[in-house]
Order: structure tokens, then sequence, then C-alpha cells
């Protein structure tokens, strides 16, 4: 049950509350530490997932039997591991870095968990390379976590090329509060939640900064 502030935004997750649930739900190994570490470790921005949000995206991806998933954004390989973890033997992760540096740190990091047989990573633009995996589908799960201008044109290509029934999971659903404004980020993100709304059965879970979950229900037109 709720509350009517809780429904209204409010939120008791003390930093006391949080730490006991992840030390009673989600330890992580070492290899999933070393990964969440990494962007402090290389000097890149830490705007990584949280180990729960990293947990919640493994369970999801069990839950559906994902066996090909595509990622759109892989920073430094933190959510990559949380995904490669959760495939079954056969499966496969595509993740799409267009930052050499991230690249290469992710490339370092997916290796050292033990994940590099089952992970490739395209170094490249995304809008520029994704209709190359079009025969790769479709796909049983789409990740994105990257440029959050462009996640109405990531959504459409999401739609087009995964299975019905497959995931669309998208992080920063929010745009860090500025979801409603007037800026042309903004408006891109209210596309990307409005057709994903329409041709996919869909929830935005609030996470810190949003996180839409939808199954698509129906065909690209």
């Amino acid at each position: 049950m709720a509350d009517q502030s809780s429904r209204a935004g409010e939120r008791y997750a003390s930093a006391q509350i949080l730490e006991y649930a992840a030390r009673t739900h989600h330890p992580e190994d070492r290899a999933l530490a070393r990964a969440f570490e990494a962007p402090a470790r290389h000097g890149m921005p830490e705007i990584q997932l949280g180990p729960a949000e990293g947990r919640l995206l493994g369970l999801l991806l069990r839950l559906s039997q994902a066996r090909k998933v595509v990622e759109i954004g892989t920073l430094a390989g933190y959510s990559a591991c949380w995904i490669a973890r959760a495939l079954p033997p056969g499966g496969h992760l595509w993740t799409i870095e267009s930052n050499p540096k991230h690249a290469g740190v992710a490339a370092e990091v997916i290796g050292e968990a033990g994940f590099g047989d089952r992970v490739t990573i395209i170094r490249d633009d995304a809008v520029a390379v994704l209709s190359k995996l079009n025969d790769s589908g479709p796909f049983c799960a789409v990740f994105l976590d990257a440029d959050k201008g462009r996640y109405d044109l990531y959504g459409r290509w999401a739609l087009e090329n995964l299975r019905l029934g497959g995931l669309l999971i998208a992080d920063n659903a929010y745009l860090f509060g500025r979801l409603l404004g007037d800026s042309d980020e903004a408006k891109a993100m209210r596309r990307f939640h409005e057709e994903m709304a329409l041709h996919f059965d869909s929830v935005c879970v609030p996470t810190p900064d949003g996180l839409a979950v939808g199954v698509k229900m129906t065909p690209a037109a």
C-alpha cells in the first residue's frame, strides 16, 4: 500500500534504509564492484546505473528469458556486466558506445569480469550504426542509457527490431527533473514516452531518475 504523501512524490528511503536494503538484497561480487568503480578510476563521468537499478535490469531480462539484447550507451561497462550476467548460454549483448576512451575502458571491464565472449562493443554513433544490427534481430530487449535528446529515435528503432513481447528499458526517463521543460531534449524525451505508451504495455518506475519499462504489444507500422 501507499499513502497520499508517497503517491505525491515523498520518499521514505533514508541513507540507512537504502544501505540495509542494498546489503540484504543485492550484495555485489568483486567483478561488479570493480565495474561500478571503473568510471572513478579512469576519470570518466560517474553516471552509471546504481546497483539496485542494475540488479532490477538483470532480473527483468531473466524474467523475460532474453537471449539477444542491444544496449545504447556503454560508458564503462557496468550495466553491460549486469546484462551479460542475465543472459542464458548462447545469449549475446551488442552494446554501442561512441566515445573511444569509454569503449576502451568498457572492453577492459567486461573482459575482466569474464563476459568478453558474450558481449560485442560497437564503437560508433548509435544513430549511424543501429541499422547495421537489423539483420541480427529480432531482439529480446533494448536498454537505453545514452544521449537523452535522441531517445525518441532509439525508441522507434527498438519498436521495429524487438520481437513481440520484447522489453524496452530506458534509464533517466525523468530527464534529471527537466522532462516537462521546453528544451528540444525534453520534447524528444516526451515523444519517447508517448510513442512507447502507444506500442508497449509500459510503466515508468519511480527510481531516482525514472526507469521506463515496456513490453512490445504491437508490430511496427
